[in-house]
């Protein structure tokens, strides 16, 4: 059974997200996305399982692609949608799917309309924000209009992040939602080290509760986020109940 089939069956959806970008490998440009759009997701009932971050390299973005949307639900993408030579996404997405891609009237004749009435000309470079591989629904850019696309289970959006939350927006409408993940959290005035090996204990009484310990420090002194997960809210203040039970029987709380 696919790991897709598997997470329908529990009402679980997937998606991970392909950032593309030589300028996010270099450093030139700091990520403001990813935690965008996992915030978004999983407001909506979606579960981002995976990142990852290519290059603007025709056969790594395929790659990347056709692994990526093989196994979730949903693969987002940004970045290389843009005007310039190095802009290959569209062109790597029709690839992975074995479609053509040309310039589509859908997506021309409101960019025509909108350079137009700002004096604007639409340049050979400007047109290439219009190809839309064949059979590829548009997604609405109500910031500078070029839109994204979704094609399969793929959504394509722009790197720039005040134009690809628009376009987040817009895509949602297109999805399937899930069980939402409900979260729990308890900061407690200790070390991650002394509380590891009790945590640690609890986690193996509620496999199918995913946990994770945060270290921090507030005035010069460590403490402890605990953070407990699940879809199942019953089980969740279970697993929460007894785990502050314990924290407070050892004076921890």
């Amino acid at each position: 059974m696919s790991e897709q089939m598997k997470a329908a069956g529990e009402g679980i959806v997937t998606a991970a997200l392909l950032v593309i970008g030589d300028e996010i490998l270099s450093g030139r440009t700091k990520d403001k996305n990813i935690g965008h759009v996992a915030d978004h997701l999983t407001a909506i009932g979606i579960q981002m399982k995976e990142v990852r971050i290519v290059p603007d390299d025709e056969p790594e973005i395929v790659a990347a692609l056709n692994a990526l949307r093989a196994k979730y639900n949903y693969v987002f993408t940004t970045g290389g949608i843009g005007p310039t030579h190095d802009d290959i996404t569209a062109d790597a997405v029709a690839k992975a799917f074995g479609v053509p891609i040309d310039v589509d009237e859908r997506a021309l004749a409101p960019m025509k309309a909108y350079f137009e009435k700002r004096g604007v000309e639409l340049t050979p470079a400007r047109l290439r924000m219009a190809r839309i591989p064949a059979g590829a629904e548009l997604v609405e850019n109500s910031v500078s209009i070029a839109p994204g696309f979704m094609i399969g289970n793929v959504i394509v959006m722009a790197g720039v992040p005040q134009i690809m939350h628009v376009m987040l927006d817009a895509a949602t409408r297109y999805l399937k939602t899930g069980k939402k993940m409900l979260s729990a959290a308890i900061e407690l005035h200790r070390p991650e080290g002394e509380i590891a090996g009790m945590f640690e204990e609890h986690q193996k009484r509620y496999p199918d509760v995913p946990m994770g310990s945060y270290p921090f420090y507030r005035d010069g002194k460590p403490g402890t986020q605990l953070v407990l997960r699940s879809t199942d809210a019953a089980l969740l203040a279970k697993a929460e109940a007894e785990l502050k039970a314990e924290l407070t029987a050892r004076g921890w709380l």
